[in-house]
């Protein structure tokens, strides 16, 4: 029996389209040059996707990405197992202090309330940001997909919309693509918040993983990821398990 062809054009399929490779400043490492390697794609295989994500590859609309930077191999692609992660001391913190928050969940819709909130989080939290603050902009980077993504809204009970995640979902993972908050509610921590909610909801559905994007040693609105634990570092092409007690692995 031959093979299964586990080459890239094979795993994309025939609904993408490779882009080479771009160069470009670092976004996360001031000083440093970072090269992409992208593909364009229109529909994936929700199995195949697992396998790119495997592969260290990202998704932001319809292009999916990964770093091939020639010297600096410092983003780290994250995942954490969902039945045996439990929640540190100022993780349940967090949790109590959120207590009256729910998530709800439902394919991705780009509303007028979430545009706004949208532009109060760039405005606080990227305001050097190159990204589109118009509607347009939104809907292309977040809103639009290749996969099966949801969205979950995080209110408050009042009814106030606090965050909002895009994640990517099949059988094997729940992968967070993004997270925005209204900044007038930032001490909640609703960013920490809405991953102790989406493990727990992918716990629940039997889903084993919950892919967190890329870990980057040194870059501190990265470094937050290492504190779901235990988690799994993508290191040489095989994941590493780290539960804290052991130096990560060296970028």
């Amino acid at each position: 029996m031959a093979s299964p062809d586990n080459s890239l054009p094979a795993l994309f399929g025939p609904h993408s389209l490779p882009l080479g490779t771009h160069s470009h400043p670092c976004n996360y490492l001031p000083g440093l040059e970072a090269t992409d390697e992208a593909w364009l794609s229109t529909g994936l295989n929700p199995l195949a996707y697992h396998e790119l994500m495997n592969r260290g590859f990202r998704r932001s609309g319809h292009i999916l990405y990964r770093p091939v930077c020639g010297t600096c191999h410092k983003c780290v692609p994250i995942r954490v197992p969902t039945h045996e992660f439990a929640p540190g001391k100022s993780q349940r913190r967090n949790l109590r202090r959120n207590a009256d928050v729910r998530p709800h969940v439902a394919p991705p819709r780009l509303t007028d309330e979430k545009l706004a909130v949208y532009r109060r989080y760039l405005a606080v939290q990227h305001s050097n940001s190159p990204q589109g603050a118009d509607a347009e902009s939104l809907r292309e980077f977040l809103y639009s997909t290749c996969v099966q993504s949801i969205e979950f809204e995080y209110r408050d009970s009042a009814g106030n919309l606090l965050g909002i995640s895009i994640a990517d979902l099949c059988n094997e993972s729940l992968s967070s693509v993004y997270h925005y908050f209204d900044p007038a509610h930032s001490r909640r921590g609703i960013g920490v918040f809405s991953v102790l909610k989406e493990i727990e909801w992918a716990r629940q559905r039997g889903i084993p993983w919950y892919y967190l994007g890329y870990w980057i040693q040194g870059c501190p609105t990265m470094n937050y990821k290492a504190n779901y634990r235990p988690h799994e570092l993508l290191v040489d092409g095989r994941w590493v398990r780290h539960d804290g007690s052991r130096p990560v692995p060296p970028a």
